[in-house]
């Protein structure tokens, strides 16, 4: 799958053409946001550009976390919402049973394999996210996008994307408050917050990006 969507065929768009793309994406595995996925990307980097009104790298990291859910539309693939959205964890190892769309890991083969069937499976404790192959979704897919496109985020930028869905309850924890509670029924103006993202979008990427 990594190797398939590397290429970066599918399109040639900004990242606020992306954004745009995610009216047409409601997350299923999301008990606390019904409202398009634009929606959640606002949210998020507008509760963060109130806690941290200086880190400007932060803001645009939290508008565009969430991006790769495109997967789930028509011309990225069209995956299905649980190969794309809900939680990542790494694979291996034991799989945990509170991981959202954990029913689907029943038709996975390595649940039957004994050497991926311990807490820690193939990796020694404190090994570091470096070393471990997490499931495929939509952090990762933007990670690669962002990176393949040349980007001038930070690393600590690219590690949030890369890992914000990892569940919390394997060994590497990596939870965001933004991301869990930032979602509200009080929605953004859209085109009234676009003039500052569309300025950091100009600063970290390209105008147009492979996807």
């Amino acid at each position: 799958m990594r190797e398939h969507y590397k290429k970066l065929d599918k399109a040639e768009m900004s990242i606020w053409e992306c954004c745009e793309l995610l009216n047409e994406v409601v997350d299923d595995s999301d008990p606390d946001l019904d409202e398009p996925q634009i929606q959640h990307l606002l949210q998020t980097a507008e509760a963060i550009r109130k806690d941290y009104p200086n880190e400007d790298w932060l803001h645009l990291t939290a508008l565009i976390h969430d991006l790769g859910k495109i997967l789930h539309l028509p011309q990225f693939g069209e995956l299905p919402q649980w190969a794309v959205v809900g939680d990542t964890f790494p694979v291996g190892c034991a799989f945990d049973e509170k991981n959202v769309h954990h029913k689907y890991f029943k038709k996975n083969p390595d649940s039957k394999n004994p050497a991926y069937n311990t807490k820690e499976g193939v990796y020694s404790k404190g090994c570091g996210l470096d070393n471990v192959l997490m499931s495929w979704g939509h952090d990762d897919y933007m990670y690669m996008v962002a990176k393949e496109n040349g980007t001038t985020l930070p690393s600590p930028g690219l590690f949030i994307i890369r890992y914000h869905s990892f569940y919390r309850k394997y060994l590497y924890l990596l939870c965001s408050k933004y991301d869990l509670y930032s979602k509200s029924k009080v929605l953004v103006d859209v085109e009234k917050v676009k003039p500052y993202y569309q300025s950091l979008i100009d600063k970290y990427f390209p105008a147009k990006l492979k996807w």
